[in-house]
């Protein structure tokens, strides 16, 4: 660690797959004061919370990891949400961190005051902390749907990330409301155990077929045999993630985007059905909303028992879901694969800097940070995976790693007492929020519909 001048104490919100990354780096570096304070009883995030049939992760299992934990076991090419989670406790286990992390605490308050930050808990105060690094992710909020006579429903409703552990579908009448990646997983997953499926599709949207298959014994025992072989795989996923498909997306890379539209379209194709087909024929161009990628999902829609329902909601009844053509889908099991609400960050937390101001206030007009980890008039708060971060189809953790190797170094700074506090100036950050807003136009996500990356304002975030 560098020569420090001060000894930190160092707070981080949070013991999802980023937070575990904070405190590894911390430990390592020598700062041996650091908490870990996580509102739950386990550690892992999204991947503790999400239990649903099909979970998979959509980025290849060889890239979905930490640079410095390669893992040459991984099942399948995407692994599954059961394997991401134990890998994420095997990673914080092997590091010695689970003694820092104080579970079952959810921060509910911090404020800063002369030179630190003092957060209080669900269990009360904390204490004070020099430096606070928040890894509070963007997939916990869950985002749940205004419909009539929602809680009427007298059979099973839940949003997926609540899934419950004892539920048997076996012989069920289930709908499913929702078309994104967490709704096409859950119908490939469940439709042969079922009686009767019915998804309720506001928006159609582009698939990609992505193809699952195991990884063999004799692939794993490559892989654990030569490090530098999996250190290479996972240097050629990423390379494909950020050069190829994120250039793609932002106008970069036109022969790449191009090549997308071509598989996406044909993998439309492949269903005969026209009534079908043109259900599932989205109005907007592919990548604008974040891409759903699946190896099954159109099979599972062709079966004779499962349907399609384009048909608006009007309502939620006792038993089933009243459509705009008047009809009742009777059902026995409501699944709402609504997604979350990413814009929220580690709010409801009340965040109050040094002049009294809220994060609430500084952020009502809109979320803005630089370069995604600080934000102005709130020193030493720094933020993984802040406002503008990358949440489309990459590697969270790839993202991770960059934010965090950032914010060390300014932890770096104020360990070797060169300042004490450290936030970025309002100049600074307009001026990085405004190029970013100048390069908006040309990607793909500007190109018209509706998408979780657009804020409340209407702004693409």
């Amino acid at each position: 660690m560098t020569q420090t001048a001060r000894s930190l104490r160092i707070a981080v919100i949070g013991a999802g797959a980023s937070g575990l990354l904070a405190v590894i780096k911390l430990c390592e570096a020598g700062y041996d004061d650091v908490v870990v304070f996580e509102k739950a009883d386990d550690l892992g995030g999204t991947w503790r919370d999400n239990r649903y049939p099909g979970l998979t992760c959509d980025v290849e299992s060889h890239a979905y990891r930490y640079s410095f934990a390669p893992n040459p076991d991984w099942s399948r090419t995407c692994a599954p949400g059961w394997e991401i989670q134990a890998y994420l406790k095997r990673v914080a286990r092997d590091h010695g961190v689970e003694a820092n992390i104080r579970f079952g605490h959810e921060v509910v308050a911090a404020s800063f005051d002369v030179d630190h930050w003092t957060l209080t808990t669900n269990h009360g105060s904390q204490g004070a902390f020099d430096v606070v690094v928040t890894a509070t992710g963007v997939l916990h909020h869950p985002s749940l749907p205004d419909i009539e006579g929602l809680p009427t429903f007298a059979g099973a409703c839940f949003h997926s990330s609540a899934w419950p552990d004892d539920l048997d579908l076996t012989g069920k009448r289930v709908g499913v409301i929702g078309t994104g990646s967490t709704a096409t997983q859950i119908v490939k997953a469940i439709t042969p155990q079922v009686a009767a499926l019915a998804l309720f599709q506001r928006t159609a949207q582009w698939v990609l077929p992505l193809q699952n298959p195991e990884i063999s014994a004799d692939r794993k025992a490559e892989f654990r045999d030569d490090p530098a072989l999996l250190d290479s795989e996972y240097k050629r996923l990423n390379y494909g993630m950020v050069v190829k498909f994120a250039d793609a997306l932002v106008g970069a890379n036109p022969h790449t985007y191009q090549r997308l539209v071509e598989v996406c379209q044909a993998n439309l194709d492949s269903i005969a059905d026209p009534v079908l087909k043109r259900k599932l024929t989205p109005d907007h161009k592919p990548g604008c909303k974040r891409m759903v990628m699946s190896d099954g999902f159109y099979d599972a829609l062709k079966q004779p028992h499962a349907e399609l329902v384009t048909d608006a909601i009007l309502a939620v009844e006792a038993g089933g879901v009243r459509t705009a053509d008047g009809r009742l889908h009777v059902l026995d099991v409501l699944v709402l694969a609504t997604g979350f609400n990413t814009h929220r960050f580690m709010r409801p937390m009340t965040v109050t800097g040094p002049d009294g101001t809220t994060l609430e206030r500084a952020w009502a007009d809109k979320n803005e940070g630089y370069k995604c980890v600080t934000t102005p008039g709130f020193p030493n708060w720094f933020m993984i995976g802040g406002p503008n971060s990358p949440i489309g189809n990459f590697s969270w953790l790839l993202t991770a790693e960059k934010q965090f190797g950032y914010i060390k170094q300014l932890i770096d700074v104020i360990a070797t007492g060169a300042a004490r506090r450290i936030a970025p100036t309002r100049a600074a950050t307009a001026a990085f929020n405004d190029a970013l807003a100048a390069k908006i136009p040309d990607t793909i996500w500007a190109t018209g519909c509706k998408s979780w990356y657009i804020d409340a304002q209407g702004r693409i975030a």
